[in-house]
């Protein structure tokens, strides 16, 4: 997280009943109907409830570890009887005739096929197709962007850094973006990856692309450079992501607008929808003072073409990847699938900006189970939902369909395109409810729920019984209870399903309106939830992002169980250096091994190429910090956690 985080500053100008006012109804409501005296006698009612049947001896969460201390140092740690291992970093050479990092000699001709920058979103996919090998596989990993700062030499620091960058840098910085897809092995305990892989591949910010779904070929998406609108290269900021049943895997585009800018971003006739996405005149990258598809004043739809969900095949390394427009244009974290009772996929999103909103697009139809083919274009036909919450408990999804609703011409949507090139103004129309920054979001596979990782909210201005704290700096985490037909989960429903809270952030003690189970211990709280994942106990691990500024200690990951005595009791498992924060948790299928991202290590007020805050993960005299993909095991070869 960026020392001054533009997520934290909300670009929707008039948010309609933020989650904070529905969480203190909701809890009101509930102490009203149980005849408890207020709204906080119920939240801890609440996790007394669930921690009824806590042992009297031992202690109530299953996680086995010994968690560690909060930390804040030039190193990560890990909890006692597990061990790092350094698989991935920048520039590192995964394409053939890459060349060995040279910090000092960085060539955009080199960073083509060496390993991105700034790692998050994680996926490990089997190898072969359709195996459930754990010590064989495709990594597949996002780039988000690029701290031009420690990337380079005589950049110095501040707000400013990026703006700094020549064109050779630029042009090294658009190529660390994107994505990589990397085969890697486990031989004797330990990861290593193929350095010559003919599965191996970079996509970047220069990958050539085609764009489908209801926005491809709208006026809105045409350049100069491709008059059709079906066409565009690259991808950028990809956080988090998600895959398919099928074995694509889904790349989500966030903080797009930064690499845009131009004085038309808020005079020009787009300037209204420009300011929406966040979109200013003056970028935060320099991109545009070198190539004409970052200038607005040249370009003014480009940026359309940007804040999209890209799918491709990590088993082809020769397929194309693909914007899938129908699933919306925001600052997408994450593209998380659900199957739904009737065979349709529902794909989750949160849009990480203060006072955004949370996503579901539904297929029209069925996937296919047996015939890969018949999933090719599945993500272009169905209906993109917006949420909003009801103080009664009860969630609404709001379908974003053109002609319903105010969503029609006479709005300015004059088609479904339209609808989705301009999703946010969309959304705010149909009054859904304005979210504390939502990230990932993630479906359990044990009991359906959903959960919404909320890292924090800048722009907070309410003081409530359910968030009693002006400024929402630590961040809750909210589970969406999907109805259910029968035994199997209604993902595709647009009505129906409860919401409740899992837990609220901060030190309990310390920061007013901490909810968390009555076991936590000192160093198991936690702030700024991130990432998360689940493993096959429905247990949550829980990424964090923002915590040293908020509270003073490292980034980390946490794991807590969601039902049972021990729910909602959180333990750190690792934290990460100084400046990083921690992302795409993800395991392998034995649950043996723990895939994390460890971004932008080094990101602290001051720090430079040159003297940075920590020089992890190789420690060398003039080596800088590198964000890299690490591997964590049990010394005694056994599952996580336990």
């Amino acid at each position: 997280m960026p020392e001054n985080d533009p997520d934290d500053i909300a670009s929707n100008p008039d948010p309609r009943e933020p989650v904070g006012a529905l969480i203190e109804r909701r809890l009101s409501r509930r102490a009203a109907l149980l005849g408890l005296a207020s709204a906080a006698t119920l939240a801890d009612q609440l996790v007394a409830d669930a921690q009824a049947q806590v042992p009297a001896q031992g202690g109530p969460s299953t996680f086995t570890f010994n968690e560690l201390r909060h930390q804040l140092s030039q190193r990560d740690a890990v909890a006692e009887g597990y061990e790092i291992q350094v698989l991935l970093r920048w520039g590192d050479p995964i394409l053939p005739n890459a060349p060995a990092f040279d910090p000092k000699a960085q060539t955009p001709a080199a960073q083509a096929g060496q390993f991105g920058y700034n790692n998050d979103y994680v996926d490990f996919r089997p190898l072969p197709l359709g195996a459930a090998n754990s010590d064989h596989g495709l990594l597949c990993v996002n780039h988000e962007y690029t701290n031009t700062n420690l990337m380079f030499r005589g950049i110095g620091s501040g707000s400013g850094a990026r703006a700094r960058a020549n064109a050779e840098q630029s042009h090294i910085e658009r190529l660390a973006h994107g994505h990589a897809v990397v085969e890697i092995r486990k031989t004797n305990g330990a990861w290593s990856y193929v350095r010559d892989s003919r599965y191996n591949r970079r996509i970047t910010g220069e990958t050539p692309m085609r764009i489908s779904g209801p926005a491809a070929g709208h006026e809105l998406m045409k350049t100069n450079a491709d008059p059709t609108g079906t066409r565009v290269f690259g991808t950028l900021n990809n956080c988090a992501g998600g895959n398919t049943p099928w074995g694509t895997v889904l790349i989500a585009e966030e903080n797009f607008n930064n690499y845009f800018g131009g004085a038309s971003a808020g005079t020009g006739p787009q300037g209204a929808m420009h300011r929406r996405y966040g979109i200013v005149a003056n970028a935060q990258y320099a991109w545009g003072r070198f190539e004409d598809r970052f200038n607005l004043d040249k370009e003014p739809n480009e940026a359309n073409r940007f804040g999209w969900v890209v799918e491709y095949d990590p088993y082809d390394p020769e397929s194309v990847p693909v914007k899938r427009t129908a699933l919306g244009r925001a600052k997408h974290e994450g593209a998380t699938h659900a199957i739904s009772h009737d065979g349709r996929l529902a794909f989750y999103s949160g849009d990480d900006q203060a006072m955004e909103y949370v996503y579901k697009f539904v297929t029209a139809r069925a996937f296919s189970a047996t015939d890969r083919a018949a999933n090719r274009d599945l993500l272009d036909e169905g209906t993109l939902f917006v949420v909003r919450l009801q103080d009664d408990g009860k969630v609404e999804w709001l379908p974003l369909v053109h002609g319903q609703g105010p969503l029609t011409a006479a709005n300015g949507f004059a088609n479904q395109a339209e609808v989705l090139i301009n999703t946010r103004r969309a959304a705010d129309l149909l009054g859904a409810t304005p979210m504390d920054r939502p990230e990932d979001v993630e479906t359990n596979p044990i009991n359906g729920r959903v959960y919404v990782m909320l890292t924090n909210n800048g722009a907070r201005t309410e003081a409530n019984a359910g968030n009693p704290r002006p400024r929402n700096a630590h961040g809750h985490i909210i589970e969406l209870i999907p109805p259910r037909v029968g035994n199997a989960v209604d993902h595709a429903a647009a009505e129906g399903g409860r919401w409740e809270i899992f837990l609220m952030a901060g030190k309990p003690g310390q920061d007013a309106g901490a909810r968390y189970h009555r076991a936590t211990s000192d160093q198991g709280w936690l702030s700024c939830p991130d990432n998360c994942a689940f493993d096959s106990k429905g247990r949550i691990w829980i990424a964090t992002d923002g915590a040293p500024r908020a509270a003073g200690v490292a980034d980390g990951l946490y794991a807590a169980d969601t039902a049972g005595p021990g729910r909602a009791l959180t333990k750190l498992f690792y934290q990460a250096p100084t400046g990083a924060e921690v992302c795409g948790p993800c395991m392998t299928p034995d649950e043996r091994t723990m895939f994390l991202a460890i971004q932008h290590p080094g990101e602290d007020a001051g720090s430079t190429f040159e003297a940075p805050s920590t020089r992890w993960p190789d420690f060398g005299e003039v080596m800088p910090p590198r964000p890299s993909i690490i591997a964590i095991v049990k010394k005694d070869g056994g599952t996580i956690g336990s």
